[in-house]
């Protein structure tokens, strides 16, 4: 991996020199823009509306438009801002790791020591691995000026940037927030289909279908060429259950366990009224 910013977290008086490494990367299989007619690929130009030339990115600068007037922003006047020339990791505040709302996470960074003596490095990691607790810091990267969330993952410091608090959408549905009854039955029936479900999470068992089915569909189309039986390659696809919504919800309850518990037993799904077993979301690898 390559560093992609360095710097150095601060706290009080602490200074911890660090690099900053991408933690994620994208699996997907990349794919070209080609006519349909001729398969020729399709390009993108970058052209200047008032004299229709060519622009190299280098030559192109950034402008705001308030709807009367224009004005243009060089790479000199980004590197001008104050919060664009810190190079430090601010820690703001140390709170409890559950009071982060998953909603606000976004990229995620490995810190690498960068110091002969990483001591403050390993101070800092230990400090928060035995409060349990998450540090939220301000930092600049990529002209924007960031909040983060600062925590251990396998003994290694991970940054990952949050969304600011107006980047989040209130989620306003009535159907959510409607005073629906539910029985205590109900719950003690969902409860249970809950805990035939219940495991520890290991996300190394669950793979990408949709771009392991995509490369087997490239290697049999450059093997056979163009012209290709998409069934043959990936099998017949399963029919979509055809009965409709189900109103009783404790009759659904009812179903889902048993065909759950069947399952479990190596038996057939018992009191599904003949509809096959809904398959869970989530799929296993080699299943």
């Amino acid at each position: 991996m390559r560093a992609i910013w360095t710097g150095a977290v601060t706290f009080g008086l602490v200074n911890v020199p660090v690099k900053v490494y991408a933690a994620t990367e994208d699996h997907d299989v990349p794919l070209r823009q080609v006519h349909d007619a001729d398969g020729g690929r399709i390009r993108y130009e970058r052209r200047c509306e008032v004299c229709g030339e060519k622009v190299e990115f280098a030559n192109i600068d950034k402008a705001y438009d308030d709807g009367e007037r224009t004005v243009v922003l060089t790479e000199d006047d980004f590197k001008a801002l104050p919060s664009e020339r810190s190079r430090e990791i601010e820690v703001v505040q140390f709170v409890p790791s559950g009071q982060v709302e998953p909603i606000t996470l976004d990229s995620s960074y490995y810190l690498e020591p960068d110091s002969k003596s990483p001591k403050a490095y390993h101070l800092l990691r230990r400090t928060l691995e035995e409060t349990d607790l998450t540090a939220i810091v301000k930092f600049a990267l990529r002209r924007k000026t960031r909040l983060g969330a600062l925590r251990v993952r396998d003994d290694v410091l991970v940054l990952q940037t949050l969304r600011w608090a107006d980047e989040v959408r209130e989620a306003e549905f009535a159907g959510a927030s409607a005073d629906v009854a539910v029985s205590a039955q109900e719950l003690k029936m969902a409860a249970a289909l809950v805990e035939q479900f219940s495991g520890d999470f290991h996300p190394e068992d669950y793979e990408d279908d949709y771009q392991r089915e995509l490369r087997l569909l490239i290697e049999a189309k450059l093997e056979k060429g163009d012209v290709l039986d998409t069934e043959a390659t990936f099998g017949k696809a399963a029919e979509e259950e055809t009965g409709g919504d189900v109103v009783d919800l404790m009759e659904a309850l009812r179903r889902s366990l048993e065909a759950k518990r069947a399952k479990a037993a190596g038996g057939p799904a018992a009191g599904a009224a003949g509809a096959e077993e809904k398959k869970p979301a989530r799929k296993k690898k080699g299943a």
